[in-house]
């Protein structure tokens, strides 16, 4: 069993992040789901959520991710989302105002748009 697994985190726009993980935590439509070496192989659909990656340096990249798939096999995993940012990206002033819009308008996926992007601001979970 390898002790690392290459992980792609791509957006319909860009390659969002790209190394080396211990670890990787996703939200999919069966649930949460953590991802390791040698893991089955899986092919999975993305839930609007943050996606936690333990990288290979004892570091964490934490980045919010709206929709999208998962697929896992040969110890390579692709997150392939419809909209994904690091939390380091994100502007949280705006995404407040973003979530006090949403509920003002009754916008429910805005509204769970803007929560995931402050929650992955906030950092690992």
């Amino acid at each position: 069993m390898a002790a690392e697994l290459h992980v792609e985190l791509v957006a319909a726009d860009r390659s969002v992040w790209s190394g080396e993980a211990t670890l990787v935590i996703a939200r999919t439509t069966s649930g949460d789901i953590g991802v390791m070496p040698g893991h089955q192989p899986l092919l999975g659909v993305l839930e609007s959520g943050p996606v936690t990656i333990r990288t290979a340096d004892g570091g964490t990249v934490v980045a919010a991710v709206h929709g999208g798939f998962i697929s896992f096999a040969d110890d390579k995993l692709s997150l392939l989302a419809e909209i994904a940012e690091l939390a380091d990206e994100i502007d949280v002033t705006r995404a407040e105002r973003a979530l006090e819009r949403a509920k003002s308008e009754a916008d429910a996926a805005a509204e769970r748009r803007a929560e995931v992007r402050m929650r992955a601001a906030a950092g690992p979970h």
